[in-house]
């Protein structure tokens, strides 16, 4: 399986990695490791690729239903609710060997730690999460996860995602951002010449603003494009029908 590792200072119980298009089972248009049961895929293949990404990883995913909520995940919610997959679009742990997963195939895959490696988040993170605050609750069940004596500080990892030189948006968009009060629209909208109310968005930087709010200063990554990186990536902006990387993360014991 090829995989993408975060670069970033997490601590050294943290592990986590992004899977790539390569590596599976899956013939066109979900070349070839797709990850998405809910895409069109053939259901046998995406078993067959789920079960060869479970080889690195110390437990089964928590797969989760994601509808571009803000809604959180917690062992708590996790515990209280059995039917699979867990309606949200957002996890956090304090369990060690459980791995949070989030799939994408634009939107912003985000992962987070705490500075004692004992509590973690991943979230996903399109604009519309962004913009109701997916962010901010994700950080916010973190909180109530850690303990008291615990080193708040937390760090941040941002995924690959459609990129700010690929990611066009109406005037909608910029105008709901607006209402959520963005601190940074000059250089989270970028207008496009001759295309009037028509704007380059940067997920990476309307990401950073709202972690920011939320407490979080340290964050990394944001350099990989989805929709540039065919090779790498699937893009529902760039192909329509295609299929679902993850980004996992888990604490070790």
């Amino acid at each position: 399986m090829n995989a993408i590792k975060p670069t970033w200072p997490a601590p050294g119980a943290i592990h986590a990695l992004v899977t790539t298009r390569q590596g599976g089972v899956s013939s066109l248009p979900y070349d070839t490791l797709n990850l998405g049961d809910h895409v069109g895929d053939d259901p046998a293949r995406v078993i067959a690729n789920r079960k060869l990404i479970r080889k690195h990883l110390p437990a089964e995913p928590i797969w989760l239903k994601q509808t571009h909520s803000i809604q959180v995940s917690t062992p708590a919610s996790r515990s209280q609710f059995s039917s699979k997959p867990y309606e949200a679009d957002a996890a956090v742990t304090n369990i060690p060997d459980e791995v949070l997963a989030i799939m994408t195939a634009d939107c912003l895959p985000v992962l987070l730690s705490n500075a004692d490696g004992t509590v973690i988040g991943a979230a996903h993170a399109g604009w519309r999460g962004l913009c109701e605050g997916v962010l901010e609750n994700t950080v916010r069940e973190m909180l109530k996860l850690s303990h008291p004596s615990s080193d708040c500080d937390f760090i941040a990892w941002m995924g690959p995602a459609i990129g700010p030189e690929s990611f066009e948006v109406g005037e909608d968009v910029v105008e709901r951002f607006q209402e959520c009060g963005l601190h940074d629209m000059k250089h989270c909208f970028l207008p496009i010449a001759n295309k009037p109310g028509k704007y380059l968005a940067n997920l990476y930087q309307l990401a950073r603003d709202r972690l920011k709010r939320a407490g979080v200063t340290s964050t990394f990554g944001g350099d990989l494009c989805t929709v540039l990186d065919r090779e790498q990536f699937f893009s529902y902006r760039r192909d329509g029908v295609t299929g679902r990387f993850a980004s996992l993360i888990w604490i070790s014991p």
